[in-house]
């Protein structure tokens, strides 16, 4: 307990945006002291990774914001779970898909000004989710239901996903940990809802919207480079790899990933 209590005196004193920007220089020094903290606080917390409110029996859809999707091969609302991801849930509307199951949204959407942001809460105006999971969520909750208000979001079930949390998912499926202290090791939050759904028992994840290959997003024209191109491929075929029953709707991905493409059914698979 004493520990617990030390590691929360160092998350607290540095509870600033831990995406902030700091100069150059200062940067460059508090690399390895960063380095240090990350891997105390990881250990010290020993943060669980998330929990879905209730088990996941049937085949789990995770849409991402890549400009092409394709809904999956015998696709029916009442026979799949539905994730989405950030702005993606303009896709699953378009496709009469109803609210999701669960939303997964970063943070930094909420209220950052950059164009990628403001188009994200553009097509999530108005919309509805039932669980709605803030990925690296650095705020109270009165906080965040304040940030959804402003552009007339709702949820059924509002929860956060610290960063330790989302260390911990990451180990809890991959088998090691991943500390994210460099841009390649970080992932996308459409990696952090496949692990989710791994995690949590899924039958079998179908993901169509999440192409490490592509450009742009669905929600806007500004043919933005996605981030966390490198570690989202070498994260799909690592789970590839382990045997987890992972799959694409998309044809173009299961050509350029080698993941298996959904034909309506899931395929007998040994987690190593």
């Amino acid at each position: 307990m004493k520990a617990k209590g030390i590691a929360l005196e160092i998350a607290e004193h540095s509870a600033a945006n831990p995406d902030a920007q700091k100069p150059l220089r200062k940067r460059l020094f508090d690399h390895p002291l960063l380095v240090v903290k990350r891997k105390l606080l990881y250990r010290l917390l020993h943060p669980q990774a998330p929990r879905h409110p209730v088990p996941l029996t049937k085949p789990v859809l995770v849409v991402g914001s890549a400009p092409v999707s394709n809904p999956p091969v015998g696709f029916q609302r009442d026979a799949f779970t539905l994730f989405t991801v950030n702005g993606s849930q303009t896709v699953t509307a378009r496709w009469g898909m109803g609210t999701p199951d669960a939303t997964f949204l970063y943070v930094n959407q909420l209220d950052a000004t950059k164009p990628n942001a403001v188009a994200v809460r553009a097509v999530l105006t108005g919309q509805e989710t039932d669980l709605l999971w803030i990925v690296r969520a650095h705020r109270t909750m009165e906080e965040l239901r304040c940030n959804i208000a402003a552009f007339n979001y709702r949820c059924r079930d509002l929860r956060t996903m610290t960063r330790h949390q989302r260390m911990a998912l990451y180990e809890a499926v991959m088998g090691v940990p991943n500390f994210e202290m460099h841009l390649e090791e970080k992932f996308s939050t459409g990696i952090t809802a496949v692990l989710y759904a791994l995690h949590n028992g899924a039958p079998a994840v179908i993901i169509t919207g999440i192409d490490p290959g592509s450009h742009g997003h669905v929600y806007n024209k500004l043919n933005i480079d996605r981030m966390h191109v490198g570690s989202d491929r070498a994260t799909l075929l690592a789970l590839l790899a382990l045997g987890f029953p992972l799959y694409t709707s998309d044809p173009h991905v299961a050509d350029s990933l080698g993941l298996p493409l959904w034909t309506g059914q899931a395929r007998r698979c040994e987690v190593q």
